[in-house]
């Protein structure tokens, strides 16, 4: 597993591509397991906040109940419109529940959550892949561009 940390110095021009797709739109969708092993598709707004992604929202959310039963998790930036796409990314991996108080404090600060908004849910990323999804520059092909810890970056091309 990884941090985007480790990404970032990897490999910096795909990490800010990656990091760009997720910034484009507000809303993501995670992917997480339900009790009996299916997979559950949740809307979620997810940021980088201090460099890394976190896993945050509202208290008793399905998604954060399934993430504290099994940690394993997809994360999609979202895309655009056909004729407006650039790139689209993905994360996966594992999700850590934070609960302590000075880490929840921290990323509360330099999330800018205000101090009296309530609780929240907070997971700490742990990736295993990182991928970026764009077109060729001709727009004439499908780009797959896969980082995995160990593994470093690889590329396939779809026509």
């Amino acid at each position: 597993m990884a941090t985007f940390t480790e990404v970032e110095a990897d490999e910096p021009e795909f990490a800010a591509r990656v990091r760009a797709a997720f910034d484009a739109r507000e809303h993501k969708i995670l992917a997480t397991l339900r009790p009996d092993g299916a997979p559950r598709a949740s809307g979620i707004t997810m940021q980088f906040v201090a460099g890394e992604p976190w896993l945050a929202g509202m208290p008793r959310s399905v998604k954060f109940a399934d993430l504290r039963r099994d940690g394993r998790f997809a994360l999609h930036s979202s895309s655009a419109d056909s004729d407006a796409f650039i790139a689209d990314a993905k994360l996966s991996g594992l999700a850590v529940e934070v609960t302590d108080p000075a880490e929840r404090a921290a990323f509360a600060t330099a999330a800018g959550v205000p101090s009296g908004s309530g609780g929240f849910e907070l997971f700490r990323v742990e990736l295993d892949q990182v991928v970026l999804v764009h077109l060729d520059e001709g727009r004439t092909a499908l780009v797959i561009d896969s980082w995995r810890p160990g593994r470093g970056l690889t590329s396939a091309r779809r026509t």
